[in-house]
């Protein structure tokens, strides 16, 4: 296979600017495809070309099948890269590239399927001894969930088996409340996912969530580049990731390696991967929760700890290359966090905050990294997600990490929107996270009442 030439970034924001700069360190064209809200977009202006396909619209635009596939057949793109969210995970993207000559940079359309679907994606697991926990195959009806919710035990969570980030995911604490909430999870499923189908799991109460990414080439090669621990959350949506996973016993985290290792085998994985698990912060005993068949959002940490340029290896790869390291080489050195960044107002319950940007000056320092689209004077549109920046810092032991990451967020300044920054310092000095005595609702059950009486009573001063 011949190196990439030209890849449409079929996608928007801080992972569209993060791509192109990856294709500009390989030496290959990029095709930036924008919606007209995006066409002052900092993608557009770093990309060698741009298209507009459609308004402001994500349904109408990035979303678009036929529009993204036209863009680059007509620019004569070789490649295609999807970075998260919109298409990544759509099977029929993957298609459509291989019948018009497109390399997808990405897993087969079967990996995504069966990777995707959460439902498939557990039999597999289970059949390669992998731990998936107490739980159900696809729910067929309200009767049956009631039935294996009895024999589960209250409380569980209904899950949706073609989605993520939190959509179609509902908590039943008891059987009175599991029809309603059957009803509503399945109708959110079917209006985000385009399926109402439900499965049910454990629900752990004092629960780590962590991640195991993985690259797998076309030779045969996978390897694993750590685990990430993203506990810290808000309504099923990750706010501070970090890496290595301290709170994990090490015998646990190579359990997690190993595991994700063998599901990458499994799914006859091509590509970049995340294999998330629930790990239960009492007994240290672990369950597998779902595989993310494309890039992530705090894949930045992992390229802290290692070194390794994780969207250079997707390209690498596409391109039919081997891995240019092998696990032995994976060294993760110190620790490495990363928060997100969003426009909206935590005051105001977290009312996404798009506008003009007047001013915009990002932190610098030695082992921060800012991977973000804004500048100053750009208008964040009302249409997408709030996220807008991702800050990383690094340092030697994860104290160090929590004050290089502090300094960071008070020496951003951002003007013209509200954001999140303060919130974000506020949970990484919080002493429950220092202590790493948080769990996956932590946040919402414990960190929020506490914040909303007093916020910012414990926050160090900005040196």
């Amino acid at each position: 296979m011949p190196p990439l030439q030209r890849v449409l970034v079929a996608n928007r924001g801080e992972i569209a600017v993060r791509i192109i700069r990856a294709c500009i360190d390989e030496g290959i064209e990029s095709v930036a495809i924008v919606s007209e809200a995006d066409r002052e977009s900092m993608a557009a202006y770093l990309a060698d070309q741009v298209v507009c396909i459609g308004p402001g619209n994500a349904a109408e635009s990035y979303l678009d099948l036929k529009r993204v596939i036209s863009a680059a057949v007509l620019t004569q793109c070789d490649a295609l890269h999807p970075g998260y969210g919109f298409l990544a995970e759509r099977p029929e993207l993957v298609e459509i590239c291989n019948e018009n000559g497109i390399v997808f940079i990405g897993p087969s359309a079967d990996a995504i399927r069966r990777g995707g679907d959460k439902v498939q994606a557990r039999a597999l697991a289970h059949s390669l001894g992998i731990s998936t926990g107490a739980g159900s195959s696809a729910l067929v009806d309200v009767d049956e969930a009631e039935l294996i919710a009895d024999q589960v035990g209250f409380p569980v969570l209904m899950k949706a088996a073609a989605g993520g980030g939190g959509r179609g995911m509902v908590l039943v604490e008891n059987s009175s409340d599991i029809r309603e909430r059957f009803a509503s999870a399945s109708n959110e499923a079917l209006q985000a996912f385009g399926d109402g189908r439900l499965y049910i799991e454990r629900f752990i109460s004092r629960a780590r969530h962590v991640e195991v990414q993985v690259l797998a080439d076309t030779h045969g090669n996978v390897v694993h580049l750590g685990e990430r621990d993203c506990t810290a959350q808000r309504r099923y949506q990750k706010v501070v990731e970090e890496a290595p996973a301290n709170f994990v016993a090490p015998e646990v985290r190579a359990q997690l390696h190993h595991a994700a290792i063998t599901l990458a085998r499994g799914l006859d994985y091509v590509g970049a991967a995340t294999v998330e698990f629930i790990v239960d912060a009492q007994t240290g005993d672990f369950s597998f929760l779902e595989v993310n068949t494309r890039v992530q959002v705090e894949h930045p940490v992992t390229e802290m700890l290692t070194g390794i340029d994780i969207v250079r290896e997707q390209l690498r790869i596409a391109g039919g290359q081997p891995l240019s390291f092998s696990q032995s080489d994976v060294v993760l050195t110190g620790h490495a966090i990363e928060c997100r960044l969003n426009a909206e107002d935590p005051g105001a319950g977290f009312l996404p905050s798009p506008g003009r940007v007047t001013r915009w000056i990002p932190p610098v320092g030695e082992d921060i990294r800012v991977d973000s689209h804004v500048y100053g004077d750009y208008l964040i549109p009302p249409y997408y997600d709030s996220m807008i920046a991702k800050v990383i810092s690094h340092g030697e032991d994860r104290d160090t990490c929590l004050v290089k990451m502090d300094r960071a967020l008070g020496h951003m300044v951002i003007d013209g929107v509200s954001t999140n920054r303060d919130f974000l310092r506020d949970v990484i000095q919080h002493p429950d996270f220092v202590a790493g005595d948080h769990h996956t609702r932590w946040v919402e059950q414990e960190f929020l009442a506490g914040w909303a009486d007093g916020q910012g009573d414990h926050r160090r001063e900005t040196v």
